[in-house]
């Protein structure tokens, strides 16, 4: 059992929970800044000073008091107000990666709530209750109102859910399948449970963990590509590298060197007289390198973001203090998860590029589409036209969305984040980029194939054998579709880079 104490979660960590592979626990550490936040809130909720969340409205309505009698009705119409979400649901893995991050936020001891509200919901967590989430309706600002709305009504007993792989039925039904009661909210926790940026940083983080594996399998598919295409190797040498020292840079040059070391295709072509490659081989390093290095700081942003406070107001237990701010805000996720499509959009750009240099037979020296009988049969032409087709849409999913701000609750609001737009686009990017580079990892594959009786080197042999598990050589004409799915799987689940024997920096 992993115990959450709010400062320090890994992203492969999230991603275990995302998936079910392991259950999460409260520090002792994190139950006491819980129970000592709470003490404060208690005291302002019985007293008389306004303080903004506790005895007052939200947003726009901040100014207006609310009676000591109704502190807990003003908690739960806030959650049933700002279940306002459309659109499809966000996937069990992101909902689960969401309610994750908002308890470990609450393990901070930050938000005032109650101790026992914090149990329910890891709870949930645990037993596979899953809240229906609509994945539009949050600007990311105030934090992600609307997702986060709907992931806490469960806990009052209302809203939907799923039990597992279960139908989807009503909050109540769902917590008495597993034993669970609904809690009854008190002063300051319903504001505790939904203000914060965790379902943009659940779906951003997760994206970001299986772009870091994209950019792995990147290289290993540089490296096929680059041999089948007869390329040099020279342009990998460290020193080329050294005198521009960017680390991502360095680390994939690094790679793409390890990987081909020992290839008797290049063997056979070192005295060729060619002098240079063309850009998507030779500068394959400089490329995705600058990904790289961009994924880095993002890995950075988000870690940050998944053990931060982001409630409005911050419940201080030490000082006994109540104070207003914005952690709430999303801009530093928005600007992340901007970047994160940018990046993908790299790797898939010039993946394309290497694929259809394969499948043309001027540049490649090969047979036209990667076929022997070509007017026939048209090979990977139109798998090809599918990368070109998805690396132009990623294009387009690039454009950031965190440029953008639109004012809401009657202009108290004026400046937002759209962080969860920035994060739908990055998990949406990642599969297009990825579904572009299985298709490159086809096209080599088959190009090696044509150089026989020419062997890569003993790392990509690997590789290439591990890809005819799933997809045979190409001899006669089939739907590449099945092919390219079931190799983008094994990209997205690490299984691909895994294959070829050596760690992939």
């Amino acid at each position: 059992m992993l115990q959450l104490d709010g400062e320090s979660l890994t992203l492969e960590q999230l991603e275990l929970i995302a998936g079910g592979a392991i259950d999460v626990g409260l520090a002792a550490s994190a139950a006491r800044r819980v129970a000592a936040s709470r003490t404060v809130v208690d005291a302002k909720a019985s007293g008389d000073v306004a303080v903004y969340g506790v005895n007052t409205g939200f947003g726009a309505l901040a100014e207006t008091a609310i009676p000591r009698d109704q502190l807990g009705a003003l908690q739960l119409n806030l959650l049933r107000s700002h279940a306002a979400g459309v659109g499809e649901r966000l996937p069990v893995r992101a909902v689960r990666a969401s309610m994750a991050l908002r308890a470990n936020v609450l393990a901070k001891g930050f938000s005032g709530i109650r101790p026992e509200t914090l149990e329910l919901l890891i709870a949930l967590l645990n037993r596979g209750v899953h809240p229906v989430v609509p994945s539009r309706g949050s600007v990311g600002a105030s934090g992600d109102l609307a997702p986060l709305a709907h992931l806490a009504l469960v806990l009052v007993g209302e809203g939907h859910a799923t039990v597992k792989d279960s139908p989807v039925m009503p909050g109540i039904d769902a917590l008495r399948a597993v034993g669970l009661s609904p809690v009854t909210l008190r002063s300051k926790e319903g504001l505790a449970l939904i203000n914060g940026t965790q379902p943009s940083t659940a779906v951003a983080a997760l994206a970001l963990v299986a772009a870091d594996r994209l950019a792995r399998t990147a290289d290993i598919t540089a490296a096929l590509s680059i041999d089948a295409l007869r390329g040099s190797m020279v342009p990998f040498d460290q020193r080329i590298h050294a005198a521009r020292p960017h680390a991502g840079q360095g680390a994939s040059a690094a790679n793409i060197l390890l990987l081909m070391a020992g290839s008797a295709i290049h063997k056979s072509h070192e005295n060729c007289g060619r002098v240079q490659d063309a850009y998507s081989l030779r500068c394959t390093a400089q490329v995705h390198g600058a990904a790289r290095d961009a994924l880095g700081f993002i890995r950075q942003t988000l870690t940050t973001e998944a053990n931060a406070a982001t409630d409005n107001p911050m419940v201080f237990g030490d000082s006994g203090e109540i104070v207003s701010g914005g952690n709430f805000h999303g801009a530093p996720v928005a600007i992340a998860a901007d970047l994160l499509v940018i990046a993908v959009t790299q790797f898939a750009t010039i993946s394309e590029r290497r694929s259809d240099r394969l499948v043309n037979p001027a540049l490649s020296g090969l047979a036209p589409f990667l076929t022997t009988a070509s007017g026939l049969q048209s090979g990977y032409m139109i798998a090809q036209v599918t990368a070109a087709a998805l690396t132009s849409e990623l294009k387009t999913l690039a454009h950031p969305a965190s440029v953008d701000t639109i004012p809401t609750s009657a202009n108290k609001e004026d400046h937002v984040s759209m962080s969860m737009g920035a994060a739908l686009k990055a998990e949406r990017a990642v599969t297009h980029a990825a579904h572009v580079v299985a298709v490159e990892v086809l096209c080599a594959c088959q190009a090696i194939d044509l150089l026989a009786p020419l062997t890569t080197s003993p790392h990509l042999r690997r590789v290439h054998e591990f890809v005819r598990g799933m997809a045979p050589t190409l001899t006669d004409d089939r739907p590449p579709a099945p092919d390219i799915e079931r190799i983008t799987a094994a990209i997205v689940d690490g299984s691909f880079e895994r294959a070829c024997g050596v760690e992939v920096k």
